[in-house]
Formats: C-alpha cells, structure tokens, sequence
C-alpha cells in the first residue's frame, strides 16, 4: 500500500459522508416574516393599524395586557432527529400605537434577544396518595370476600350478583 492511501480513502469516505447534507430536508419558514423593505415604508407618529394590515397583514399575537402590541413572530425551522424542529433563526417584530390607533415604535427582535426560562421544580400535593409501594401492593388483601358471611348476609351470592329467589 502507498503513503497517501489512507489518508485518500480518509478523504473520500469524508467527501461521502458531507454529501450526505443533500438529503436533510430544506429549511421551512414558519410564521408572519415581515422584510425590511416593509418596515420602511411604516413610519411612526403617521401610519396607523389599517396602513399596517394592509402592508403586512394581520399580527400573529396582540399582547397578553395591551391591545395596543401587535407582534410578527417568524421563525426558520430544519427537522432534526426524531421529527422535532430545530429553530434556525428567529425574529419578532414589535409594533406598539397609541390609543387613537396611530403607530408610535417598530421594534425587531432576534433570537439572542430572548431570555431564559426556569421550569418550577415543585410539585403540588394531593392529599391521599402517600401510600407506599407495599401498602398498594397489599392493601387490598382481606377487603373482598369471594363466599364470606358477610356477603350472603345482604343477599348476595359469591359473585357480587343477587341470589335466585
């Protein structure tokens, strides 16, 4: 064997490998994307909500508190392992009006403009379920009687169903 072939069947096999990419699925847009050239043509103190919904449409959210907040949520997402989106870019475009309707600031958001979120590691009780495994295990045991007296003293039959007359 020469000196270069290892490391040719090294390059071939990575040249194979990265040609692999041609068979990811493409990036997927997702969302209300709003182009540049759009946000331009608004002009604050001058545009209002129906100059805005005609340009771009109708926002993807209204904040939670303030009806005066329309947001534009565009995001680029790639399936990943297991059929779940990866979020390649993200962008949200804040437009908040006054009170007569009337555009007052246009804010664009990016993804590295987001903040985390903790999850709460506590759990709420619910009283009744601080059984243990062995007292779930076996505290049915002695409940249920299949032919005891006190069965056939109300009138029934082993089987929980009524005894014939």
């Amino acid at each position: 064997m020469t000196r270069g072939g290892p490391a040719a069947a090294a390059l071939a096999i990575s040249l194979l490998l990265a040609g692999c990419s041609w068979l990811a699925p493409p990036p997927t847009p997702r969302g209300n994307h709003v182009d540049a050239d759009q946000l331009k043509e608004l002009v604050p103190g001058t545009s209002t909500r129906a100059d805005v919904t005609a340009l771009i449409g109708s926002p993807t959210a209204r904040a939670t508190f303030d009806d005066n907040t329309w947001l534009y949520i565009s995001e680029m997402t790639q399936p990943r392992i297991g059929r779940t989106l990866g979020v390649l870019d993200q962008k949200v475009v804040v437009l908040t009006f006054n009170d007569q309707g009337v555009l007052k600031t246009v804010e664009t958001r990016s993804q590295g403009d987001a903040l985390p979120v903790t999850m709460v590691a506590r759990t709420t009780p619910s009283p009744g379920t601080e059984a243990s495994f062995f007292q779930q295990l076996f505290g049915n045991i002695g409940r249920f009687n299949a032919g005891g007296a006190s069965s056939q003293a109300s009138g029934l039959s082993a089987g929980g169903a009524p005894s014939p007359y």
